[in-house]
Order: C-alpha cells, then sequence, then structure tokens
C-alpha cells in the first residue's frame, strides 16, 4: 500500500524525469564594506533633497551648531551632546514646538539602500511631536549605525516601540505632482554622519 506521500513524491519524480538542472547555484552576496554602506547612505539621503554633513565625534558639537545656524533648538533628554541655548522637551506643547525653529536629534538606525532614517524615539530622540513640528530636523547617525538594507533595519527594531522612519523632509504633492515640503513634518533635514 502506498501513502499519499509516496504517490506525490513519484509524481514529482516523473515530472522531473529528463529536467536538465539549472546550472550552478549563484555565488553569495558579497558584504559590502562599512565605508561603502556609509557612502551609500549619504548618497541617498542626498537624493532626498537633505542636507548631509560628515565629521568626527571631537567635532560633533561644532557641526550640529553650524547646522542650525543660530536659530532655536529643541533637544531629547538624553541626547548626549551640548546644544547652546536649545529647550530640553518636558512636553512641551505643538503651539511651543511650533515657535522653535528646530530640533536635534539621534537616530536609531540609518538604511544604506533606501536613504531612510529611524527614530525609536528612545530619550537621545525623544517624543515623536519634537521630530515633526519643528521646519528643521538636524539627525544624529554614528556610522555604526548604518546597515544595508531594510531587513538589517528590522532586525534591530524593538516593534513595540513607536517607530518614525524618515526618507527626506517631510514632502507631497498634490494632483497636478506640484511638490510641496514641509506639510507633514520639517520643511528640511539635515543629517549629521558621525564617525
Amino acid at each position: 500500500m502506498t501513502s499519499a506521500r509516496d504517490e506525490v513524491l513519484a509524481r514529482v519524480r516523473s515530472a522531473l524525469d529528463g529536467v536538465e538542472p539549472a546550472g550552478p547555484l549563484p555565488a553569495p552576496p558579497t558584504v559590502t564594506p562599512v565605508e561603502d554602506l556609509v557612502g551609500l547612505f549619504v548618497e541617498r539621503v542626498e537624493d532626498y533633497r537633505a542636507v548631509v554633513t560628515r565629521c568626527g565625534p571631537d567635532d560633533l558639537e561644532a557641526t550640529v551648531a553650524a547646522a542650525l545656524a543660530g536659530g532655536s533648538a529643541v533637544v531629547p533628554p538624553d541626547l548626549g551632546i551640548d546644544v547652546a541655548g536649545a529647550v530640553v522637551d518636558d512636553n512641551l506643547s505643538a503651539v511651543e514646538l511650533d515657535g522653535i525653529d528646530a530640533v536635534v536629534t539621534r537616530a536609531r538606525v540609518g538604511i544604506a539602500e533606501t536613504g531612510t532614517i529611524v527614530l525609536d524615539h528612545a530619550p537621545d530622540q525623544g517624543r515623536r511631536a519634537i521630530s515633526l513640528v519643528p521646519d528643521l530636523h538636524v539627525c544624529v547617525v554614528g556610522v555604526d549605525q548604518v546597515v544595508a538594507d531594510v531587513p538589517d533595519a528590522v532586525a534591530l527594531l524593538d516593534p513595540t516601540r513607536p517607530l518614525t522612519w524618515i526618507s527626506g523632509p517631510s514632502a507631497t504633492s498634490d494632483i497636478e505632482l506640484d511638490r510641496v515640503e514641509g506639510v507633514h513634518g520639517p520643511r528640511t533635514l539635515h543629517v549629521v554622519v558621525v564617525g
């Protein structure tokens, strides 16, 4: 007595009878060196009309200050760098945030393939409102935070945390495809890549 399994396997063998193998398997993908990932990340972020500045850890505070160009700023409670004159967010209202020129945050991860930055709103990134209301978002991304693609990023993210995925400044288009920036978030994105 033959089982259903044996019947199925017999049909598969019969169907494959005389079929030539497709050839050798393709070589596994090569691992992209970190510097190439960072270069691709910078290129893709710039494609979204964002400003990108690279600096070393010792120049981070000066680079952030230059990006702010003297404007007012709000920072999350645990940003980890000094931003002269910045207001630390303590649940500022939307009206108060609207009166501030910029926000400075860290990021959880940067994705090279898509030029996307992901915030998980940890204490160095602050709550979602501060990254959406001010007109300029200065976002600090370490070279060690840049990953190759979306699956690599998802593997690092906690799905129970609020996630904000940023691909360039906020933009939308009307029915005639006229691009308008700053409708749903910051009009300008300045990414500082450190390392």
